[in-house]
């Protein structure tokens, strides 16, 4: 990989990406409202309108992985841009739940194209210690500002100007994106001769992949024990099998299972799975509440989100400093435990009052823990990982967080749907309740891991090693 020319303008465009990646993810939910009444869709039929997304993106992370180490980093930075420009403009012009529902699985595909490239150009373009951990830090400053400003951009687009402003305002950012990454990211080198795509398992890993996860989240409609439910975990299962078969026996194999040795990806794996099940679909839960429980507008809801951003950019601060005095899973078990302990304190306190300034305290301790998670978690997944291969692992890594995702929500949605009710009725508003209680538990469940993996490392200088 040539050197940098432009390091700084090149961070702000891999921070770019991540910030466009992290606001798809959110952006949705307060205009999910306004999105059922137009298309007249029910429950389910919304959900999917969030993990149209999450399926195309958890299926595809390995697949763009590999694409981004053998076509180049940023030849595939530019290709997902330009992917999730089209799909952000034909989405917003969709007429049917089911155009709306493929145009959020072609962002999804875009999303996999680049957040591996992004996330293996930082890898292999900042130097590993203080100087990476910094790009990482910056790069997750861009994470928070997504995930946390969807929901108010959300809200104000959707009350001003309609459901379809939410999609089409990501399509300047994407396209100047893609343009800039032609000036301001080094140049790819010469693409590695003798390497094949390994098609074979690129098909069998992708269809296998999708279809675990929109299994996971169709799995509470159809029933877990229904026939066709069983039927397709059981397929996903084996064509997830046969991936395993094809690269053990591959040359030139997609994913080198050596990598699952590294107990710093292995860890990070659980650990981004576990992040994307409570802090990642929580604001599902809240969105639905403060509309449907507080009566509030989708702007309202939008904005009650904002204070979140700022305190999570602040957690972020608090993790890089952190890490040049304490081992990185010290920090990571503090900002889940403190990720926990705030969204269970919110979930307590969402059934006392329609107003907003009771919930700030839980708002902030998981607004923290948030980020110091996501700093760390990401500084872990690289560590010791061949430059060659950092594509892969970085899929790897962001694989599991997809199927988190999916999983955790499928899983809370079913235990907020226990007691039935119509929204905004007593017993639907207690099942939201219920499952940010639910999502507190998955991050106590990351202090729990965390602490069960032991790895040793040096604690000097917050770069620690692979074990």
């Amino acid at each position: 990989m040539p050197p940098l020319r432009y390091p700084r303008l090149a961070l702000s465009l891999l921070a770019m990406a991540q910030l466009i990646i992290a606001l798809d993810t959110t952006i949705i939910f307060v205009a999910l409202h306004d999105m059922g009444r137009a298309l007249q869709v029910n429950a389910q039929q919304l959900q999917w309108i969030v993990s149209g997304y999450t399926v195309a993106f958890g299926g595809c992370l390995l697949l763009g992985g590999r694409a981004a180490d053998l076509l180049g980093r940023r030849r595939i930075y530019r290709l997902g841009m330009i992917v999730f420009a089209l799909a952000s403009l034909l989405g917003g012009f969709a007429g049917s739940v089911g155009g709306l529902v493929a145009a959020r699985a072609a962002q999804g595909v875009g999303a996999a194209l680049l957040f591996p490239a992004t996330l293996a150009l930082i890898n292999t373009l900042y130097a590993e210690g203080p100087v990476r951990n910094r790009a990482l830090a910056i790069w997750s400053v861009a994470s928070a500002l997504g995930l946390a400003l969807g929901t108010l951009l959300g809200g104000v687009l959707t009350q001003v100007f309609g459901w379809s402003s939410v999609l089409w305002v990501i399509v300047p950012f994407a396209t100047a994106c893609a343009v800039l990454g032609g000036a301001w990211l080094p140049r790819d080198g010469e693409m590695p001769r003798g390497r094949s795509f390994d098609l074979a398992g690129c098909l069998t890993v992708t269809v296998g992949g999708s279809l675990l996860v929109a299994t996971l989240v169709q799995g509470p409609e159809w029933g877990w024990l229904a026939p066709r439910t069983v039927l397709c975990l059981a397929l996903a299962a084996g064509l997830l099998a046969a991936f395993v078969w094809i690269e053990r026996r591959s040359r030139d194999p997609l994913m080198q299972f050596s990598l699952l040795r590294l107990p710093g990806l292995r860890l990070a794996m659980g650990l981004t799975f576990l992040f994307m099940s409570s802090y990642g679909v929580q604001y599902y839960f809240l969105a639905l509440y403060f509309q449907d429980g507080y009566g509030w507008s989708p702007l309202q809801a939008g904005l009650a989100f904002l204070p979140a951003t700022a305190v999570c950019t602040f957690g972020i601060r608090i993790a890089e400093r952190a890490l040049q005095r304490l081992r990185v899973e010290q920090v990571l078990v503090w900002g889940l435990g403190l990720g926990a302990a705030g969204i269970a304190l919110v979930a307590a306190l969402l059934p006392q009052g329609a107003g907003f300034w009771p919930l700030l305290p839980g708002v902030v301790l998981l607004s923290i823990g948030q980020g110091m998670t996501w700093t760390a978690m990401w500084i872990v997944a690289g560590q010791g990982v061949p430059a060659a291969q950092q594509g892969v692992a970085s899929g790897m890594a962001a694989t599991a967080q997809q199927i988190g995702g999916a999983l955790g929500l499928a899983v809370l949605v079913m235990l907020a749907n226990a007691t039935g009710g119509e929204p905004g009725t007593a017993p639907a508003l207690a099942g939201l309740v219920r499952a940010e209680f639910g999502a507190a538990a998955f991050a106590l469940l990351g202090v729990v891991l965390v602490m069960l993996a032991r790895r040793p490392q040096p604690a000097c200088d917050g770069t620690p090693s692979a074990g």
